[in-house]
């Protein structure tokens, strides 16, 4: 199955960028990313930024643009059978180069996964240094940690604001 991205979440003021590689079926279905029930995602950022969780899609995104921070995935095409970050074939990275000319105050990026980052240092070559943090998945087929234990992890992000 071929897959897209979807566009970016973003602010002239994104001071952090959170990767993934590519949304699952879920997310495609639902036009939204991490719109699997059982991704962690959005339950951690409302518990970093500390908010009150909500299920409605704008506010998801609104609270990413309060608090200056930018969400997209690493590739902007693949081929792939199921949601498993393993199953990606033929892919194609998205234009960092252009997005982080846009948003120039982004000093940090921060990767939903070893996968994420993996393309991202296989597909992206920047002149401009960023501090880049690979973070546990929030996927449910990332079951190798507890739930607070990546929540733990995910936490940096109060520092980084």
């Amino acid at each position: 199955m071929k897959s897209f991205s979807f566009a970016p979440i973003s602010s002239k003021n994104s001071k952090i960028l959170i990767l993934g590689t590519m949304p699952g079926i879920k997310s495609l279905e639902l036009n939204q990313y991490y719109g699997h029930s059982q991704n962690n995602f959005w339950k951690f950022l409302f518990s970093i930024l500390e908010e009150e969780f909500s299920y409605d899609y704008e506010t998801r995104k609104n609270l990413l643009v309060k608090n200056n921070i930018a969400l997209w995935d690493v590739l902007q095409f693949c081929d792939r059978v199921g949601s498993l970050d393993s199953a990606i074939k033929n892919e194609i990275a998205n234009d960092f180069e252009n997005f982080l000319k846009k948003h120039p105050q982004i000093e940090v990026i921060l990767f939903n996964g070893q996968k994420a980052a993996a393309f991202f240092k296989k597909y992206v070559h920047l002149n401009k240094e960023y501090l880049q943090i690979t973070l546990p998945s929030t996927s449910p087929a990332n079951a190798g940690k507890a739930f607070h234990d990546k929540l733990t992890e995910w936490n940096i992000i109060k520092t980084l604001l």
